[in-house]
């Protein structure tokens, strides 16, 4: 029940919404919802999904446990891992930086990489 709506039905409330011309259905089923920005995620997960008509406008609202995760794409790179990834491939400093970043800062990727 809605806060400081007395006690009313909610079979009542939604006659009255329907009568106003809102209509909303819920979709089942839903695992998770994602949103997508230009910096990070958000990943909505046991959520619930309602689909909300009012006036031709259609609108969604979303319930559920919220998490972000970053876009951020770029792996902080120490000099450290490209000597490591130097040392065990024999190849030179750019090379191995260029192959700990193809593989999202993952030096064992990196290493069998070159190494094939």
């Amino acid at each position: 029940m809605l806060p400081g709506m007395g006690g009313i039905d909610p079979r009542m409330m939604k006659q009255a919404m329907k009568r106003m011309g809102v209509e909303e259905k819920e979709i089942p089923n839903v695992q998770e919802v994602i949103i997508r920005l230009t910096d990070k995620d958000i990943i909505i997960s046991q959520a619930q999904v309602s689909k909300v008509t009012m006036m031709g406008n259609v609108s969604w609202q979303v319930q559920g446990t919220a998490t972000e995760y970053s876009k951020n794409t770029k792996p902080d790179i120490s000099q450290e891992d490209i000597q490591t990834v130097m040392d065990q491939t024999n190849v030179d400093e750019e090379i191995a930086k260029q192959a700990i970043e193809k593989n999202n800062g993952d030096l064992a990727a990196a290493i069998l990489e070159l190494t094939k």
